[in-house]
């Protein structure tokens, strides 16, 4: 964990932006939450979240809000039941809504479908009974293996309409990452396709399932839904396990009577991405997720009847658990979702889709938008992006100068960016500004929301100075937040509780700092944090700096050991534009990178190495590997790679690692 120095030496913090951008009087007019809700909920917590339960349909009342007396393990809503896959569905058609669009799905191919509120039921109602058919029961846990397609998200809900506990995984992670997650959560079925496409083309997808579950009993069946067909004719076939969704599917009624269950009923598991080591298993149950989910979607994004929305996570990402399933459905949204890469088949493939359906609020990770910006403002400004009305940004803190770009290139300079700090653990967002109330400073997350509490602290739990950096806290039991890691509740405690049990604070993970007006500045994960001779100084923080120079379009910082200093800043580096004629190459970048990032943030800030590389190694929620890259810097190998999005990525670091050490 990290502290102050303790030779009283300064820390190195984020600069605050000269510029703050107010909420325009017509959104605030409008907002669905004013000023004074921080104050509100902090009068009487609990009261707070009494009412925004009330938001759902409950079958039977809580006769509890809040029960810490098996902490950290806290119960919200204690006795009460209610059924997440109604409150997602069943009550906007019972209110006269059926005819509302739900879904508007959009293919890698351009293949497309409407999917109504009415027509999400039946499909629910018909897979809630062939999982019923196949055995499935309360309690028993299902994994997906799966890409962005409305069958992802009917299974899921079905699901949590028959109290099974769904375990979603990427469709792009290998055999060996998907075995883990159905050995660990003990999967009495999976549930995937016969191929996927993948930037342009057909990949067969059966194969790499059966590896998975080859040996593992627990696996009774493996349904298989016809996506990619004659494109991908060889599918493996073992009888008696597997069965074709088509087959069980399409006979069964679309009535389906749900029944409510107890609101601490497990929802689902979420595997955290693996940067730290062996990925953790996340448990959320139903009614304080829900709560926490559907709520905080309403306000954070100021949610309105008539809004399309999208949030372009892929669904096995707790980000689109909570707001691309839970949260917009429960509130009755319209929204998007998009099966392919952003890049396939052309880098403009997002704003195509927000120009044809009227997307009005967009969603998106920095890693993305620093993605575009190497393509320069003109990509954007081929589209119609008119219909935008509010933007989001979620996976790792945003660099300033990419929140500019998306404010002035994206949202026309008139859309607030709702810049949303949150976990897998916390199940919802926790630090992200109320677009009708909060100003917003480019690269703070702002303040906690209201009913939730957060702060910055040191090693002793004493609240930092202003720009001092310390690590980030939740200081209050909120209804999202994880109950357990699944089958090793130790490690749950060790991992969140333990360092700050005497007060009873949630750690974070996160290196971070506060300003004079109290916002909120994410440096990285503690393990991040780099000590060059006695000052720490954040990843999040240098990346910003390489990133503001007009020549970079993302950068990775971390540390390595050094005999002198005791660690030494590497920085890898992705390009963009074209060299200026003053410097016909790129033999000088280097050189000058350094310099920009000491003139930006200071001398002992200036990295010992700039490596250019072509890609970097992420998550698919878009979060930088660091711990790979400090692992190559300082001759480490092994580690959990099972969560890479694209394995070459980290081949070419390695390749640019070991030319440039051989100069």
């Amino acid at each position: 964990m990290p502290a102050t120095p303790d030779d009283g030496s300064a820390t190195v913090s984020p600069g605050v932006p000269a510029e703050v951008f107010e909420p325009s009087d017509a959104f605030r007019a409008q907002a669905n939450v004013g000023a004074g809700e921080h104050e509100r909920a902090a009068a009487d917590v609990e009261a707070f979240w009494a009412e925004q339960a009330a938001r759902l349909q409950w079958d039977e009342p809580w006769r509890a809000v809040f029960d810490d007396s098996t902490m950290p393990t806290a119960q919200w809503f204690v006795g009460g039941r209610l059924n997440v896959a109604v409150n997602c569905v069943d009550r906007h058609v019972a209110a006269g809504r059926g005819d509302k669009v739900a879904l508007f799905w959009e293919g890698e191919p351009g293949d497309s479908r409407r999917i109504t509120y009415a027509d999400l039921q039946d499909e629910v109602c018909r897979l809630a009974n062939a999982l019923q058919e196949l055995g499935i029961e309360q309690g028993d846990r299902v994994v997906l293996y799966l890409p962005v397609l409305p069958e992802t998200i009917v299974t899921t809900l079905a699901c949590a309409r028959i109290g099974a506990v769904v375990s979603l995984v990427f469709g792009g992670f290998s055999a060996e990452a998907l075995r883990f997650r159905v050995a660990d959560t003990g999967a009495k079925l999976l549930v995937t396709t016969d191929g996927q496409f993948r930037r342009g083309r057909a990949v067969g997808v059966k194969a790499a399932a059966d590896a998975a579950v080859a040996g593992l009993d627990h696996v009774e069946h493996v349904l298989v839904l016809r996506r990619t067909g004659e494109q991908t004719p060889d599918v493996p076939w073992t009888e008696g396990r597997d069965v074709w969704w088509h087959d069980l599917v399409d006979r069964q009624s679309p009535q389906h009577v749900a029944e409510g269950f107890d609101a601490e009923t497990p929802l689902f598991i979420i595997y955290t991405s693996g940067t730290t080591g062996r990925p953790k298993g996340l448990v959320h149950t139903s009614g304080g997720y829900l709560t926490h989910a559907s709520w905080s979607h309403w306000a954070v994004f100021d949610v309105k009847p008539d809004d399309v929305y999208w949030c372009q996570a892929d669904l096995a990402w707790v980000t689109a658990h909570t707001y691309e399933m839970y949260g917009p459905l429960s509130n009755g949204t319209t929204q998007v979702i998009y099966e392919g890469s952003p890049l396939t088949p052309h880098p403009g493939r997002h704003f195509e889709v927000i120009q044809k359906y009227g997307v009005t609020i967009y969603y998106t990770a920095p890693t993305l938008i620093r993605t575009f910006m190497k393509y320069g403002p003109d990509l954007p400004a081929g589209f119609d992006l008119s219909s935008l009305r509010l933007l989001g940004t979620v996976g790792e803190a945003i660099n300033p100068e990419a929140w500019l770009w998306l404010h002035r290139n994206v949202g026309g300079e008139r859309c607030p960016i709702v810049d949303t700090w949150w976990q897998s653990e916390t199940g919802a967002a926790v630090v992200a500004p109320l677009p009708g109330v909060t100003p917003l400073k480019p690269g703070s997350g702002s303040v906690a929301l209201p009913g939730l509490s957060a702060t910055v602290v040191d090693e002793a739990g004493r609240e930092t100075a202003p720009g001092e950096q310390g690590v980030l806290v939740i200081t209050r039991p909120w209804p999202g937040m994880a109950r357990t890691v699944w089958r090793d509740h130790e490690r749950f405690v060790k991992s969140y509780w333990e360092p700050y049990a005497a007060q009873g604070w949630y750690l974070a993970g996160d290196a971070a700092t506060k300003d004079e007006d109290g916002y909120i500045w994410i440096g990285g994960r503690i393990d991040d944090v780099l000590n060059v001779s006695g000052h720490r100084l954040s990843s999040i923080e240098l990346e910003s700096a390489l990133v503001s120079h007009p020549r970079v379009a993302e950068a990775a910082v971390v540390g390595a050991p050094d005999d002198t200093t005791g660690q030494r800043i590497v920085a890898f580096v992705i390009t963009r534009g074209a060299a200026t004629a003053d410097d016909p190459s790129d033999a000088t970048l280097p050189d000058r990178l350094k310099a920009h990032v000491a003139e930006q943030v200071g001398p002992v800030a200036r990295p010992r190495d700039v490596v250019l590389v072509p890609d970097l190694p992420k998550t698919r929620s878009g979060k930088i590997m660091r711990r790979l890259m400090a692992d190559l810097c300082g001759g480490r190998t092994g580690g959990d790679v099972t969560s890479l999005q694209d394995a070459d990525a980290l081949t070419h670091v390695e390749h640019a690692w070991q030319a440039y050490s051989r100069r």
